[in-house]
């Protein structure tokens, strides 16, 4: 065991260019992870490398730690001089370890930005630091930062390709490599999922997981309603392994809003528009096209198009409420006893309460009659409404009816023929209404036994009596 200063150099500066060298050998390295082992019992290297798994033996940290924060303190404070390859490993091992350290990445930015390291090996790092320390909030902030850089090299690229256009400038180059930068962006975006998924599951609750996946989709996906809508569908999965994690369901709520609010900000919503509306950052699933009736109450080839994407959006609305609200009936009942699921379910009953409300204030604006097809009032809705409560086990008109299997399969997106069968009388998925919600509430009671299933049911019940009020 080194005990003298000069022997404790001498091993640090070892074990650092002992991991220096285990990630030139191995490239592919995907956890990092400290190996117990009190003291030292061979002559060998503390560093072990098996497969793409990187191990540090625990009697080394006590003298590897201190001895690179103290090398990088001294550095910062400029009483030390070190090279910038000497930066780099040191801030490595440093991070490594303890990836808190606000000042290794402070170090690291500067590195970035004078060009000695790429934007990907600072991901790189950060996504091994987080194999070891999921919930890392100093790692967090660090990729955003260096996800920031990633998007204004992107947009920097786009401004001079359009600018090369103008001027007739090597159209064809600039348009590959604006490609190459679109798929790079996508593969990160992609990456990005990955490792908030990761850190999600090693971290029960990972708050700092979830709310950096909500940064990325807002800023890397913005408007993109296919991004969205997989992440939405990709979650049922991810929920139904992990009924308790509050933070996972924060997050699908927020994909969820994020859907209605952008199906909702249509030209549909508006008195006037022109055919030709349309947002280049949305896909065609989301209708973007206004339609009036014309004096003689006929519709033109446009304004027909137009109705048929107003319905579609109406529709797939319609459908994303009724999937979360049989998800969250399916998990209740498979899963008894998690405050989670009901939070989560008042959460979508109040969200369809206030998107329904909206929608009717601009229907009645717009002198539609629209409106009365989401009046949970609606006989016809009133028959579907108790057919699906049917469906997932409630009591209706006194009746015990059997319980579905549950589904975690992707949800599909309605088909855009959907609007066509709309016109021939089908009717549309039945909305959540009060006397639904109620009557699901008495078959968990009826036949519940457990009692905190029972406690939150109960709390259920008074929350849609006080809050929700009569309906409408």
């Amino acid at each position: 065991m080194a005990e003298s200063e000069e022997e404790v150099d001498v091993l640090v500066q070892r074990v650092v260019k002992d991991i220096t060298n285990a990630f030139k050998r191995n490239p592919n390295i995907d956890e990092i992870g400290v190996i117990p082992c009190p003291e030292a019992r061979y002559n060998r290297s503390p560093i072990v490398l098996v497969e793409n798994k990187l191990g540090v033996e625990s009697w080394c940290v006590k003298f590897l730690l201190p001895y690179v924060h103290n090398k990088l303190l001294l550095y910062r404070q400029r009483k030390h001089w070190l090279d910038r390859e000497a930066l780099v490993d040191i801030t490595c091992t440093l991070l490594l370890l303890n990836p808190d350290f606000t000042t290794a990445w402070n170090v690291r930015k500067e590195l970035l930005q004078c060009g000695v390291l790429n934007p990907e090996k600072d991901l790189y790092l950060g996504k091994l630091a987080l194999t070891k320390f999921p919930k890392s909030p100093e790692t967090w902030i660090h990729r955003r930062w260096v996800l920031q850089q990633i998007l204004r090299q992107f947009s920097v690229v786009g401004r001079s390709r359009k600018q090369q256009q103008q001027q007739g400038e090597a159209e064809q180059a600039d348009g590959e490599r604006s490609q190459q930068l679109s798929d790079h962006l996508a593969r990160t975006l992609h990456q990005e999922m990955k490792v908030c998924s990761d850190a999600a599951c090693r971290y029960p609750s990972n708050y700092n997981a979830w709310s950096h996946r909500i940064w990325v989709v807002q800023h890397m996906a913005k408007g993109n309603f296919k991004v969205f809508h997989d992440e939405l569908s990709s979650m049922r999965l991810w929920v139904s392994m992990h009924v308790s994690d509050h933070s996972g369901f924060h997050y699908r709520q927020f994909l969820l809003k994020e859907l209605i609010t952008e199906l909702s900000q249509t030209p549909a919503s508006t008195t006037t528009c022109s055919p030709q509306h349309q947002s280049s950052t949305v896909p065609s699933v989301n209708p973007h096209h206004h339609s009036d009736t014309q004096a003689n109450g006929e519709l033109s080839g446009a304004e027909a198009a137009g109705e048929d994407e107003r319905q579609l959006s109406l529709t797939t609305v319609l459908h994303l409420f009724h999937q979360e609200m049989e998800l969250c009936s399916d998990l209740i009942q498979s899963f008894p006893g998690h405050e989670t699921l009901w939070s989560h379910r008042r959460h979508v009953f109040y969200l369809w309460h206030q998107w329904r409300r909206e929608h009717q204030h601009r229907c009645s604006n717009n002198g539609s009659s629209e409106s009365v097809h989401l009046n949970n009032s609606d006989p016809g809705l009133t028959e579907v409404g108790a057919q699906s409560c049917a469906g997932r086990g409630e009591s209706v008109n006194g009746q015990r009816h059997a319980s579905e299997p549950m589904e975690i399969d992707r949800a599909p997106l309605p088909d855009p023929r959907d609007s066509k069968r709309l016109k021939r009388g089908v009717l549309l998925p039945a909305p959540p209404g009060l006397p639904c919600e109620h009557s699901f509430v008495s078959s968990i009671l009826d036949r519940c036994s457990n009692p905190e299933q029972r406690r939150f049911a109960l709390a259920y019940k008074k929350w849609l009596d006080t809050v929700m009020g009569p309906q409408p």
